[in-house]
């Protein structure tokens, strides 16, 4: 059993300790070598397509890098999956378009803009999310599951 001078340093020292602890862990993760979002290849393109995202809410049906509304599909990784002239031809519709029962806005975006939101989306498919794993939509994770079996 402890006496109370020995409890209170006990409990000094562990707040003490803890707090460098995090102070340290703290800076580890700020550090230039830590920087994994890639900003040195912020283009004024991506900039602008970053506006777009804004501008027209697209957060508010859709996701990216996993935040955002879970009514549309993900977009991190949507040039990959899709392409260029995919997003693109999807962007710059002047009708309402409509896959599998979903009606997205017509934004009837210029080339230029659609570019733009293009350059933005290669840019967010570059960060390094730690080893976070690719959707894979051929295939179900509870389809994944049972196969390994």
């Amino acid at each position: 059993m402890l006496s109370k001078k020995q409890a209170k340093l006990f409990f000094l020292v562990g707040t003490f300790t803890t707090f460098l602890i995090f102070i340290g862990l703290t800076i580890f993760s700020l550090s230039k070598a830590q920087d994994q979002s890639h900003a040195d290849r912020i283009t004024p393109e991506v900039v602008r397509g970053k506006h777009l995202w804004e501008k027209n809410n697209c957060m508010g049906c859709h996701t990216i890098m996993g935040e955002g509304a879970y009514y549309a599909p993900e977009l991190t990784n949507v040039i990959e999956r899709r392409g260029e002239d995919y997003v693109k031809g999807v962007l710059m519709s002047k009708t309402p378009w409509q896959p599998r029962g979903r009606k997205m806005v017509a934004y009837a975006m210029s080339e230029q803009e659609a570019n733009d939101m293009v350059a933005f989306f290669n840019w967010i498919s570059e960060i390094d999310l730690n080893g976070f794993e690719k959707v894979d939509r051929k295939v179900s994770p509870l389809a994944k599951d049972m196969m390994k079996d």
